[in-house]
């Protein structure tokens, strides 16, 4: 089951079931299944919060992923800053729902076993966010 939550943000016009079955087809490519995945939609403020009490950092991020995954199947909780979210659409010149779209897939291929911190790996993230944004309809 996924669910979509807001904490201090309004919910983003993002079409729930349409989105659900996204990520779900976007899991199996990847021979896994969706079990429980809470997303968080929060604010800058927040996400500064949940990132110096969780894992010590003291920045702003559009996304933090907590993984709880079982063999194959995807169990996890995903908070998104939505006010990272506008900024880095206007940064990058691309459309809000666009950006919001690459981040909650992000999460989804963080959880599939995709990182994006060690040499390399940022363009394999990019190349795994822009296939599976083709998938979206």
């Amino acid at each position: 089951m996924i669910s979509y939550n807001v904490d201090g943000v309004k919910m983003p016009k993002i079409k729930k079931r349409d989105t659900s079955a996204w990520i779900k087809a976007v899991a199996a490519s990847y021979g896994r299944k969706i079990g429980e995945l809470g997303y968080m939609f929060v604010d800058d403020n927040k996400i500064l919060e949940v990132n110096k009490e969780y894992l010590g950092h003291d920045y702003f991020t559009d996304i933090i992923t907590f993984d709880y995954d079982e063999e194959d199947v995807i169990n996890g909780d995903i908070v998104i800053s939505l006010d990272t979210v506008r900024s880095n659409s206007e940064q990058q010149n691309t459309a809000y729902d666009d950006e919001l779209h690459r981040v909650i897939i992000h999460g989804i291929l963080h959880l599939c076993g995709i990182n994006d911190k060690g040499p390399g790996e940022r363009e394999i993230m990019e190349a795994a966010e822009n296939k599976a944004l083709s998938l979206l309809k």
